[in-house]
């Protein structure tokens, strides 16, 4: 349940619509529905403008197609499950049919389209993986995300033709791994939000993404933000928590 549809139904309820006892019945799965394994947050996207996402790793698929259920009977708005592997997103589409999956991300009732000139750039192809997870849980909420892919620093010129499109975007999402180095490069080509994201590939002394990570938190180009390793998610959205201060979301 979000702000709009809280409103419409005490509004229900003000005209002689609703009875008071329907109203009670919906309100009552506010603020959480205990399926007993998981306490399911419904009252998430009236702090935030994301609501609860089912996270796959660590569930049982019989665990994941409830939670998914529950949020899909609680009120309208996209439902995710994201890294989902193939038997829990078999076993969730199963129980609750109309959900599409997009790599380890699957999603119910997708948003309307957003007017917001969003742009995922990767360094490299070995990156698309975390910007495939970024770019579907964007497009989930109505926002359409522009790829601009294997733009590294290792050969900038490949990024430089695209400035155009950086200085145009509301917001980029950069994702890199080796030394992280390519955010600091975008940050200084464009005023919109930079929103970095290190990933895990690299040889020896990339440690994982460790390098990339710290690279990316010393960066010198101000105010880029810094999300977790291959967290294409959480990049997502600290985009449409931006989006959403600007206006543009609903």
């Amino acid at each position: 349940m979000d702000e709009g549809v809280l409103r419409d139904l005490l509004a229900g309820v003000q005209a002689g619509e609703i009875h008071p006892d329907e109203a009670v019945r919906q309100l009552r799965r506010l603020p959480f529905g205990d399926l007993g394994f998981a306490r399911v947050d419904h009252h998430r996207r009236l702090r935030s403008p994301l609501g609860e996402v089912v996270y796959g790793p660590g569930k049982e698929p019989a665990e994941c197609a409830a939670i998914v259920a529950e949020l899909l009977a609680a009120g309208p708005g996209p439902v995710l499950l994201t890294r989902a592997g193939a038997t829990q997103a078999s076993a969730a589409l199963a129980a609750n049919p109309g959900g599409r999956q997009h790599g380890s991300v699957v999603v119910w009732r997708p948003g309307e389209a957003v007017a917001a000139d969003v742009v995922i750039a990767t360094a490299g192809t070995a990156d698309g993986p975390v910007a495939a997870e970024c770019e579907a849980v964007l497009a989930a909420h109505g926002v359409t995300a522009r790829r601009l892919n294997d733009v590294g620093v290792a050969g900038v010129h490949r990024l430089l033709v695209e400035v155009g499109a950086l200085q145009e975007a509301a917001a980029v999402v950069v994702v890199a791994g080796m030394e992280g180095a390519l955010p600091s490069v975008v940050g200084g080509l464009t005023a919109a939000p930079v929103v970095a994201v290190p990933t895990s590939t690299g040889y020896g002394a990339a440690l994982e993404g460790v390098t990339a990570l710290l690279s990316m938190l010393a960066s010198c180009a101000a105010g880029v933000t810094v999300v977790g390793i291959d967290n294409g998610f959480g990049a997502a959205a600290a985009v449409l928590r931006m989006l959403d201060g600007a206006g543009s979301p609903e």
